[in-house]
């Protein structure tokens, strides 16, 4: 039954116009803005690697630091990169030079000055197809067909994570109030999502087959993360346990050196010692 005194309990009646509430609620209330643009000058700092990496370890930065790493360890020299931090809680996104190479205002963002032009990529699913082609088509097979599956998944987790993340992830962890039809609504598409994948998984070792991908980089610090218990304190609520390929897979991932050290940096959260605000050199993560 409503109560009238609850705002969250009554009814919504939505007015003819909408108008952002004042305050807004929730774990973002203060940078959330129904407008684009910068909201104060402030350029970015530029480090000596021709890579320059603004981001935070969220799942979407982690994916690519992750790529980065792997690019390293795999021997492409090219890829070492400066990564700055981006404190998306201050603010910081709206800055005029973050602005600037990504007009969305989302981490992460990456600059590439190894040519004469400086070349902006934004997105994260952009900047590791960008990453892969650079260095030769590195975690990206050339065939067709693999080409083909690799690129299905990697959009599959592009369209996916917004409803675990901006959708269970918000309801749950971070809204002002538990409201049981948006938590509901997203756990179901949450659990949907990783029995896709568990299904996938028990018939491939790796998201796109037999090899290692931007794919499985990409939806490893979400549905790995989920999986593992690192993500909303959720692990329980979702049974997680069921979906044991998706684990299989995930302690798989996490053991790979390269997650091991992309998924440091930038972080601000978890254990110290896994936090490295900033990276400028591969001495960094030791």
């Amino acid at each position: 039954m409503s109560d009238p005194t609850n705002p969250f309990t009554t009814p919504y009646v939505p007015p003819r116009v909408w108008s952002p509430a004042t305050p807004s609620g929730g774990a973002f209330a203060s940078i959330n803005r129904p407008i684009a643009g910068k909201t104060h000058e402030q350029e970015l700092p530029v480090g000596k690697h021709p890579l320059q990496l603004y981001s935070l370890g969220t799942p979407n930065g982690q994916k690519v630091t992750i790529m980065l790493e792997e690019l390293l360890a795999a021997g492409h020299a090219g890829a070492e990169y400066d990564a700055w931090l981006i404190r998306i809680n201050e603010g910081a996104q709206f800055g005029s030079g973050f602005v600037e190479i990504n007009p969305n205002s989302k981490i992460p963002a990456l600059v590439d000055r190894s040519g004469p032009t400086p070349v902006r990529v934004f997105e994260s699913g952009s900047i590791l197809v960008y990453l892969a082609e650079k260095f030769g088509g590195a975690f990206l097979p050339q065939d067709i067909p693999a080409r083909t599956e690799t690129f299905n998944w990697l959009m599959w987790q592009m369209g996916s994570a917004p409803f675990l993340g901006g959708g269970f992830g918000h309801f749950y962890a971070y809204a002002p109030e538990k409201l049981e039809y948006p938590i509901n609504r997203y756990a179901m598409e949450t659990k949907r999502q990783l029995d896709v994948l568990d299904r996938l998984l028990a018939e491939r070792r790796f998201v796109a087959g037999d090899d290692y991908t931007i794919a499985d980089m990409a939806i490893w610090p979400w549905y790995g993360g989920l999986v593992l218990g690192e993500l909303y304190d959720a692990a329980e609520f979702l049974g997680v346990h069921q979906y044991q390929q998706v684990r299989r897979w995930a302690d798989e991932v996490r053991a790979r050196p390269a997650v091991i050290r992309g998924r440091k940096v930038n972080r601000v959260r978890g254990k110290p010692e896994e936090q490295v605000l900033e990276r400028h050199d591969a001495s960094d993560l030791d």
